[in-house]
């Protein structure tokens, strides 16, 4: 009679260890017929490098409503980023990064700034958001 239950038992292990399985395998699968699903909530990151007097790239794409991270990294000597219009102020110094996270609420073309002065060509250090819908 041990034996029965036994047997019976581990079927019913077996059986659930499929199920288990079978769960998993799905879920992979639609998370990879729609990367938007798992990929909706991280921030999209973007790399800016800030040289006297320019920012390179001088000008990025984000879609309205994702968030986005901006990481500023210093080629010179300190610099920063203000983009007023998403509250963005990023302060790095000399060869260093920093980072802001912002998620832009509206479409359009926005104006960012270095809010550090780096010398005399501070005043045309300028950075452009296009936000899409």
């Amino acid at each position: 009679m041990k034996s029965v239950y036994r047997q019976h038992f581990q079927q019913i292990g077996i059986i659930s260890k499929a199920r288990v399985l079978l769960l998993a395998a799905a879920l992979m699968v639609s998370m990879l017929a729609s990367p938007s699903a798992w990929s909706q909530g991280q921030p999209q990151r973007i790399e800016i490098s800030a040289k006297r007097f320019s920012y390179s790239p001088g000008e990025i794409t984000v879609k309205a409503g994702r968030p986005v991270t901006i990481v500023l990294k210093s080629q010179d000597v300190a610099h920063g980023l203000r983009i007023r219009d998403f509250g963005v102020d990023i302060k790095v110094k000399a060869g260093g990064s920093a980072e802001a996270t912002f998620t832009p609420d509206r479409v359009g073309d926005f104006t960012g700034h270095c809010s550090v002065f780096c010398g005399s060509g501070h005043g045309s250090m300028t950075f452009t958001v296009h936000v899409v819908a």
